[in-house]
């Protein structure tokens, strides 16, 4: 899949990391080539930005997000910037290309055209290598955004195509197929990852989101720390929820409400259908009491009331072996 569309933004300077934790839920004070996901928060909580951010150099980050967020989350950072020059952020992404390779056979589609070690031991989970793949040198970052194992590949804009060409000349023996974001929203809901706008924005916060791991309390002061520790301490009282139409041939869009009776419980935030699991998925958030597993609600869809289950998540992979291996 082309992914060109990301925002990159590139964090340099000698107080970057300081910088970066200050303004980040997650601890982002890692080695060289670690990728970490995590959430940017307003001061009561509320998820301001959702990224992945990768340390290629003890002053040098690398910060992905989506490409209608690229000037949203930019004016985010750059209003918290210090007043001196020791930090200095730049909006890179039209210098690059991403393509995105992920599936069963992605390891060996990309061993058929580079020498570096691709496999699970040289090449982990959230780990960031610089490669060439044929004569075009790339940044890998090995994570997923569709629940499989593959690599999100970097290079410079001029030479996409040429890495395009290479890898889908290098897949035509492992029935390699070219998708679009329909199938990327499909893959990601199956693994209940989250979409900024949709599922989290600033009226929720990491907890309710299902997101308590992007947040590292016991790390210095971070913009949204306090209001965190008081959520944390009282407790939410709704939660993102993961729920499928029990009708297998039902299908719905997202925005409709989810209903107990007459009472509105909430709204969907993401729908799709399942390729995977041969049902279509609905995310939304309940409160407390209708958001355990197995609890049946009504989505209702132009009128037409379809039941849904609210189901265990992820629905796919749930260990994530095919992710991490």
């Amino acid at each position: 899949i082309d992914l060109t569309s990301f925002a990159k933004i590139e964090v340099t300077g000698p107080m970057a990391v300081n910088f970066l934790q200050r303004i980040a839920s997650n601890n982002l004070d890692r080695p060289c080539g670690s990728i970490v996901y995590t959430s940017m928060l307003t001061e009561q909580g509320g998820i301001k930005c959702d990224l992945t951010v990768t340390r290629l150099e003890p002053n040098r980050f690398l910060i992905v997000t989506g490409g209608g967020l690229a000037n949203h989350d930019l004016a985010w950072i750059r209003k918290h910037l210090p007043s001196d020059s020791s930090v200095v952020v730049k909006d890179i992404s039209s210098t690059m290309c991403c393509i995105g390779l992920w599936g069963p056979r992605s390891r060996q589609i990309i061993q058929q055209v580079t020498n570096h070690d691709m496999s699970n031991k040289a090449f982990p989970y959230l780990d960031a290598q610089e490669l060439s793949i044929g004569d075009i040198p790339c940044l890998a970052l090995r994570i997923s955004y569709v629940g499989e194992l593959g690599w999100e590949l970097y290079c410079a804009t001029e030479l996409g195509s040429r890495l395009w060409e290479t890898l889908w000349n290098a897949g035509q023996q492992f029935e390699l197929a070219s998708v679009g974001m329909g199938a990327f929203d499909s893959l990601r809901l199956e693994k209940g990852y989250r979409l900024w706008g949709s599922e989290i924005d600033t009226e929720h916060n990491p907890f309710e989101a299902g997101l308590e791991f992007t947040v590292q309390l016991d790390k210095k002061e971070f913009i949204g720390k306090a209001a965190l520790k008081l959520m944390k301490s009282k407790g939410i009282d709704k939660k993102l929820c993961c729920m499928t139409l029990n009708d297998p041939t039902a299908v719905i869009m997202g925005g409709e409400p989810i209903l107990d009776g007459d009472m509105v419980l909430g709204y969907v935030t993401s729908a799709n259908y399942g390729y995977t699991i041969k049902r279509t998925i609905a995310y939304g958030y309940l409160p407390n009491d209708h958001a355990s597993e197995g609890t049946v609600v009504d989505i209702e869809y132009f009128g037409e009331r379809f039941k849904a289950s609210v189901e265990r998540e992820p629905l796919y992979d749930p260990t994530g072996g095919k992710l991490k291996n």
